[in-house]
Order: C-alpha cells, then sequence, then structure tokens
C-alpha cells in the first residue's frame, strides 16, 4: 500500500515516514526543500520530491498510484513571511492536496490540524466541540482547512481530522528544546502563578494514532483531539523535567505582565526587518494559555492508547538531547 505524507521531513512526519516504512508501507515524501533529513529519508526507502503543496503538477505527480494520505505539511508560524502565506499554504494547499487526492479514488484521507484551533481552553478539558477561538493566523488557517476535508469525505473521499497537542520526543530540537535547555541550567524563571494547564503529546503516541485513522472506517467524517494520558500544570511539567534530567531545578516567580508589554514590542521592532525576536506573544501565551484535553473521543472511535506516559517521555527525551549535545 502506498502512502502519500506532505512535510515528510518536519518532526512528526519523518517520525510518520519511519513507522510506515518500518511496518512495510511504500512511502512518497513531499517536502518543499533539500536537506539533511530528506537524504536520511531517502536512505530509509522512501521516494521525496521536493516542491509546495501550492504548486498542483507537483502534487499530482506525487499522486500517482497513492491509497493514503497523511497531509501534515503546513506554514508553522514564520515570521518573515505575510500573513497571506498562511492561508496560501494552509488553507489553499489543502485544497489542492485534497483535490488531487480525489481525482485518484484515495482511499482515506488523513489531515493533521492541531489542537490550537481551540485557542485557550476556559473551561478545562476541552474536547472536539468546545469552542474554536484560535489565536494566531497559524491556528486560524489550519481550522479553516478543517471544513474542506469533511467537503471531500462528503463526496465520497473518507477523511479524518486529527487535532495533536503539544508534540515533543526524540529528534525534535526546538518544542520543548527551550524548558531542557533552561532546566539543565538549574533555574527556570516562571512568569505568572505556573498553574496554567499543559498537555504535552509523545511523538510515538501521535504516530500511533496517525497509524489507526489509516484503518479503513475509523473515523471517518470526524475530528479528534489526539494528547498522552494527563494534562499537568506547567511548573509542574519543569519539575518533571528536572526529574527526568537530574536536575534539582529553582523556579522562581516574576509577573507576567512586563514580558506580554515586552512581547508585544519585540515582535513590532523585529518584524520589519525579518529578525526573529527573543520574545514575542505566541511564546508568552505557554505561561498564561490553558492547553487541557479530553481524548475519550479517540480512544472510543480510534482504539487510540498513549502506551507512553509522560515521565518516560521526557526521560527518553532528555536522553536524546545530551546525546545530540543539545544539553550537557
Amino acid at each position: 500500500m502506498k502512502v502519500l505524507v506532505t512535510g515528510g521531513t518536519g518532526f512528526t512526519g519523518k517520525a510518520l515516514v519511519k513507522r510506515l516504512i518500518d511496518e512495510g508501507y511504500e512511502v512518497v515524501s513531499l517536502d518543499y526543500r533539500e536537506g539533511l533529513k530528506t537524504e536520511e529519508i531517502r536512505q530509509w526507502g522512501a521516494t521525496v520530491v521536493i516542491g509546495s503543496v501550492t504548486d498542483r503538477e507537483v502534487v499530482a505527480r506525487c499522486m500517482a498510484g497513492v491509497d493514503i494520505v497523511q497531509h501534515m505539511a503546513a506554514a508553522f508560524r514564520e515570521l518573515d513571511v505575510p500573513n497571506s502565506h498562511y492561508d496560501e499554504v494552509n488553507v489553499g494547499g489543502t485544497r489542492i492536496v485534497l483535490e488531487e487526492a480525489f481525482k485518484v479514488g484515495v482511499k482515506k484521507f488523513i489531515y493533521t490540524s492541531t489542537c490550537g484551533v481551540h485557542g485557550n481552553v476556559d473551561v478545562p478539558p476541552a474536547d472536539e466541540n468546545s469552542p474554536i477561538q484560535p489565536a494566531d493566523y497559524y491556528q486560524r488557517t489550519k481550522y479553516e482547512a478543517e471544513p474542506l476535508v469533511l467537503e471531500y469525505h462528503r463526496k465520497g473521499m473518507p477523511a479524518v481530522i486529527l487535532r495533536p497537542a503539544a508534540i515533543y520526543g526524540p529528534g525534535d530540537p526546538e518544542r520543548f528544546y527551550m524548558i531542557f535547555k533552561r532546566v539543565s541550567r538549574g533555574t527556570f524563571p516562571m512568569f505568572g502563578s505556573g498553574k496554567t494547564l499543559y498537555h504535552p503529546l509523545y511523538i510515538d503516541n501521535l504516530v500511533d494514532a496517525l497509524m489507526l485513522a489509516m484503518e479503513p472506517g475509523k473515523g471517518d467524517g470526524e475530528a479528534y483531539l489526539i494528547a498522552d494520558e494527563e494534562f499537568v500544570q506547567i511548573e509542574t511539567l519543569v519539575r518533571k523535567v528536572g526529574q527526568a534530567l537530574g536536575v534539582n531545578v529553582q523556579i522562581p516567580h516574576f509577573p507576567i505582565l512586563p514580558l506580554m508589554i515586552a512581547g508585544h514590542l519585540c515582535e513590532k521592532v523585529c518584524k520589519p526587518f525579518k529578525i526573529t525576536p527573543p520574545i514575542f506573544p505566541r511564546r508568552v501565551d505557554w505561561y498564561r494559555q490553558n492547553r487541557a484535553f479530553n481524548i475519550a473521543k479517540a480512544k472510543r472511535d480510534l482504539g487510540y492508547n498513549p502506551r507512553i506516559g509522560l515521565d518516560e517521555g521526557l526521560k527518553r527525551t532528555g536522553e536524546w538531547y545530551r546525546r545530540e549535545g543539545f544539553i550537557a
């Protein structure tokens, strides 16, 4: 069986490509540029096509003989692009991938959205029926593509939407790296109370969900929140990272308002020069916006059961950061 993975060299895409190849699938990965990761997945046996999901000719070429599409390519919080770029890639690109998949009679289409479509969770834990309140262009455009996916499901192409929580694990040098890096130094500044809720998702658990969603008849026409078994307060998460690293981390508390102001100012000053600011609003949101979810629907319909718990996931991730030289 042949699977097209868009964004196959991203953190999640690469992990999925590895699992698919290990389980005997033929894999085509569509990625927008060459790099070390493209060569690595070629060595695993994947066919790599370089191009954009916004290029219909390239997408059509990738669809030849494809049975299942795993669509996860996206513009993700890039500071040096206009806001229209998110619409072009996350909405327009998804539309092109859907149209070309439909033309060739793809048997299943899995769209990776984001839990961020729910924004700050006012009444935790949120479920799939909780309010949709995206906080930025990335989250908004990821949600705007969801109705397109459901439209093609109604036309006869089975489709599933997954909304992953905060993905982390070995192989990711970005998402949790800042937490591990600060904790490894022995001190983690906490802005605000530290009681904000956060819901991690270990990469292997997410790949399990992506594989389950490919099965015939599972989850068709539905959206599912995917996360680990437990959510925690962010101060608890920091302490658990410390335990994983064997570090007795100190957590001094500071008021969050000055950080919020600094975040907005830094982004305004840096964006015209296409410079990544040292602090920006989305990073500040980590300290103040609840992310906690109920995964009962995914358990019931998909048979999803997160195998790797938080403590084990953090331990494995910390070992990888040290092995790769990201932290001492």
